[in-house]
């Protein structure tokens, strides 16, 4: 296996790190300050409106080259030379994985380069089922950095671990598709720009498991869709994305808002999770990073007792133990994402079930070590760490939970020895 980058990887790799320490750290604290003003000043702008600076920076991005980076290499073509993206063609899952790391170091580079969770996910959706009239109509503008879409499919009711148990119905009813019940932790629902939900629902009750199921293109604004509230996430609203509660009551949308055809959520899923999943690990591994660099910054500034934070208990281990879990880390999110490529999402199944374990965890242990160095500040908003320990946190069951892909492993680690599923 080979892990060395392209050289336009490798060139558009160092492109970004400079974009980002030009344009983008420069700018972040002062985003999370004016993000803080809005939130204990209701009579201002609202938090949820996206910040003049964003645009700014998207503008800047998309004339460099550095837009949409995300697009798979078999998949992107024209987009890619229509959108944006410098050399008009996508990447593998090994090249744009170094690009996925730079960013995790920013809560706004994703947005800045328009490679954002849950919209990278959906335009793959949609660039690899989505017929050429539900391209036109919504890929275009999300390529365009026009509109933001939403992804729901955990629900509150039922447990959504076993994707099976959906209550949602998506039943088809002549020319059309009858949409009713109640789905959250739909990402990115806060955002004033977000206009197309992709809706997984039941289907075919009768057919088998994993055929039961569709996702359905369903605008935000058909009547029936609501969105009941916004969560939170240990206390954080992560504007101007959001995550929030939609209710779906009798909503009519054209059975041509059907991706790939009536029962085929399951594949549809399949082929979008495995990528997306290699893209938040390698985002969690830029977080880790930069929670080491603080770690190591505050323990070398610092000190207590005559001497340097570093230099006391224990505190050298746990640095060098951080730099040794990310590497490895890093290097199994690689093997992921070449088995991928080579392969395709059969071809990885044990290998990203594998990495949505290992990094979540090891990016919540990493950082936790930083905010231990960082005292009360570590757990304040002076400092991006209690963010980012959230984060992480949050990643070990959005996903899927870690008890489901530890199940995955076991299972076909198990079934070389002939074990039954």
């Amino acid at each position: 296996m080979d892990f060395s980058p392209s050289p336009r990887a490798a060139d558009l790799t160092a492109r970004v790190a400079a974009f980002i320490a030009e344009e983008v750290t420069p700018v972040e604290a002062e985003y999370h300050a004016e993000l803080a003003r809005r939130r204990a000043d209701r009579s201002g702008p609202s938090p949820w409106e996206p910040q003049p600076v964003l645009e700014e920076l998207k503008a800047k991005a998309r004339a460099q080259g550095l837009w949409n980076l995300f697009l798979p290499k078999e998949h992107a073509g024209e987009y890619a030379a229509r959108f944006g993206t410098d050399g008009g063609e996508g990447l593998t899952n090994v090249d744009y994985a170094p690009i996925a790391e730079l960013t995790g170091r920013s809560a706004i580079a994703p947005l800045v380069l328009n490679c954002n969770a849950p919209d990278t996910g959906n335009m793959e959706v949609l660039l690899r089922y989505g017929t050429q009239a539900q391209r036109d109509e919504w890929l275009d503008p999300l390529l365009d950095g026009r509109i933001r879409s939403a992804f729901t499919m955990t629900e509150p009711g039922v447990a959504s671990s076993d994707a099976t148990n959906m209550a949602a119905t998506a039943v088809v009813d002549g020319d059309e598709v009858v949409i009713n019940g109640r789905k959250w932790w739909s990402t990115g629902v806060g955002h004033p720009d977000c206009r197309i939900f992709v809706f997984m629902g039941l289907t075919d009750p009768d057919a088998d498991r994993h055929h039961r199921h569709s996702m359905v293109l369903v605008p935000r604004d058909t009547p029936g869709v609501r969105i009941e509230r916004l969560l939170s996430t240990m206390g954080i609203q992560d504007e101007p994305l959001g995550h929030g509660e939609v209710s779906f009551t009798d909503v009519r949308v054209p059975v041509t808002n059907i991706l790939s055809g009536p029962g085929e959520a399951f594949g549809i899923a399949q082929g979008r999770l495995g990528p997306g999943r290699v893209h938040h690990c390698m985002r969690l591994i830029g977080l880790a990073e930069l929670a080491l660099e603080l770690a190591c910054r505050r323990g070398l500034e610092r000190e207590a007792f005559g001497k340097p934070l570093a230099n006391l208990g224990g505190n050298r281990e746990r640095i060098a133990d951080a730099r040794i879990a990310i590497n490895s880390a890093r290097l199994l999110v690689l093997d992921a994402a070449w088995k991928l490529d080579v392969g395709g999402p059969l071809n990885a199944l044990s290998e990203v079930s594998q990495i949505k374990v290992a990094v979540p965890t090891m990016a919540q242990q990493v950082i936790d070590m930083a905010m231990q160095l960082h005292g009360g500040g570590g757990l304040s908003d002076d400092h991006p760490l209690a963010a980012a320990w959230t984060s992480a946190r949050a990643l070990r069951l959005a996903d899927g939970p870690d008890e489901v892909h530890r199940g995955v492993v076991a299972r076909l680690e198990l079934g070389q020895y002939g074990a039954r599923r």
